[in-house]
């Protein structure tokens, strides 16, 4: 049976870089920033569409498609990469 290889089987799969605790720190909390007001912004977006007759034209839809896409990244991504930065490496396993 061929066995499964891992990324420890091959050096240099995903190269790293030692970088300093605070940089960390200052990404994660930026992601958090960007998150949060991503979140907020493209739900009052959604919100101002739906409640406001005047905003449901054909060429708005288009616009809460992409608010739509880009608030559910906002819910998905940033609070997984904001934890990774805390812990300072990939925390969620391999299937993650």
């Amino acid at each position: 049976a061929p066995q499964k290889m891992t990324v420890q089987d091959t050096p240099r799969a995903f190269p790293t870089v030692d970088v300093p605790d605070h940089a960390h720190y200052t990404i994660g909390v930026v992601i958090l920033i960007v998150g949060i007001t991503g979140t907020l912004g493209n739900f009052l977006v959604f919100y101002a569409f739906c409640r406001s007759r005047s905003l449901q034209t054909p060429a708005n839809i288009l616009i809460i498609n992409l608010a739509i896409s880009d608030f559910l990244m906002s819910i998905t991504q940033s609070p997984v990469f904001f934890t990774s930065s805390l812990y300072k490496h990939w925390i969620f396993g391999e299937k993650g």
